[in-house]
């Protein structure tokens, strides 16, 4: 069939699937445990797309050109029986990139079934290499050297080059910025640093609290010399720069300072199976109630993707204001 395209003629090509609202940590930029804590209601296991119907969505938007997808969460890998999705996925047509993101609490124990089950690379948040700062981000006291033993064991069985996801906030872990370089540097994976978002409504984000883009890279490249490198592909949204002595590179994802709207083909599904077509979004459109109700789903895609008009990081200034947007718990980064 022919492409679809939104109202700028973007077509979808990324699909990013949420198999899960639950996580073991309670990052302060995503999941402060102050609103997410003992006594907060996940969803019920009813309520969450079933494998069957995961694989169902996404033979209907391989048809309409997916060709990369994305697990994510919460932690993708609290869900039970993960691996065999992954399986599942694999075998639809069209699909030439399937990964998975995690904070790697558990990457380690599952790192080979998802390889063997078909899972083409992961993605790790790592925030830090010190573990008091760590530690207080992640908010559950988690250990570094754990995230780092998964990231070696993920890159042994198949799953690299890694790529560590690194979300840098000020007053935070700025000064991680060099740290994570320096390690990582020459190893084969690639840090991708990422601008403090205000996805949510529940992390406290302030302008103030971004630390930009080229900030990041002028610290790097102090240390280590960078030269910009082009993107891989249309649409990738980490501006990737290489080390000038050939140690491998860092990518830059700057949607603050600088937004990427513009190229944008990525469509996300919830846990509960709700469409969203911005990252920044306060509603969506249940696909799950369609399916379930035995109609056309492809069509209501097609509808809800021609009407696509998003370009919130374009529009965004210290001053937006917008209806209370969508956690990134339920559709992931």
């Amino acid at each position: 069939m022919a492409p679809v395209t939104d109202t700028f003629g973007r077509p979808i090509r990324d699909l990013r699937i949420s198999v899960t609202d639950r996580c073991n940590f309670r990052c302060t930029y995503c999941m402060p445990k102050e609103v997410f804590g003992p006594g907060y209601r996940f969803l019920p296991k009813d309520q969450l797309l079933s494998f069957e119907e995961i694989v169902s969505l996404l033979r209907v938007f391989s048809e309409r050109g997916v060709s990369k997808v994305r697990l994510t969460g919460g932690e993708p890998l609290l869900r039970k029986d993960v691996e065999k999705l992954v399986g599942m996925l694999s075998t639809v047509h069209g699909i030439d990139d399937l990964t998975l993101t995690t904070n790697g609490s558990l990457l380690a124990r599952k790192a080979a079934a998802l390889a063997a089950a078909g899972l083409t690379r992961v993605t790790v948040s790592l925030d830090a290499l010190d573990d008091a700062t760590f530690q207080a981000m992640n908010d559950v006291g988690f250990p570094v050297v754990t995230v780092l033993e998964a990231i070696d064991i993920a890159a042994e069985v198949g799953l690299g080059p890694v790529k560590i996801n690194c979300v840098v906030k000020r007053g935070v872990n700025e000064h991680a910025v060099t740290d994570m370089a320096a390690h990582f540097r020459g190893s084969g994976h690639i840090v991708r640093f990422i601008e403090y978002m205000d996805v949510g409504s529940t992390n406290g984000w302030r302008l103030d609290d971004v630390v930009p883009a080229a900030e990041i890279i002028e610290a790097v490249d102090a240390v280590y010399p960078l030269e910009p490198v082009l993107p891989n592909y249309p649409g990738e949204v980490a501006n990737r720069f290489r080390y000038r002595d050939g140690q491998g590179e860092i990518g830059v994802i700057a949607s603050v300072t600088r937004p990427f709207c513009g190229s944008c083909t990525r469509a996300r599904v919830s846990a509960e199976g709700v469409l969203y077509t911005c990252l920044f979004a306060s509603t969506g459109t249940s696909l799950r109630d369609v399916l379930r109700a035995g109609d056309d789903v492809g069509e209501v895609i097609d509808s809800v993707w021609k009407r696509r008009d998003d370009r919130y990081s374009e529009i965004r200034s210290s001053h937006t204001r917008r209806p209370v947007p969508v956690e990134m718990s339920y559709i992931g980064g």
